[in-house]
């Protein structure tokens, strides 16, 4: 998560660069290219991230997964 992160830090770098009226096109250019490349790559991550989250919400609970309650159990006591 932390390269996401800095990646997502470097995305908004980028893209305030491209926003300054000093810039060239060719440094325009190079920005805009670098974070065409970033931002796909984020995406790719994201789908990662998706897919996984996917398969956890959608895999079984298994008995012996679930916490025990007896702890706060009413009849204690």
């Amino acid at each position: 998560m932390a390269q996401f992160e800095k990646q997502l830090e470097r995305l908004e770098e980028i893209s305030a660069s491209i926003k300054k009226s000093d810039i060239s096109m060719e440094e325009a250019l190079g920005f805009f290219e670098e974070g065409i490349q970033l931002a796909k790559k984020m995406e790719k991550d994201l789908e990662k991230i998706e897919t996984k989250i996917q398969v956890l919400m959608n895999s079984p609970v298994r008995v012996e997964d679930k916490p025990e309650l007896d702890l706060f159990s009413l009849s204690a006591n």
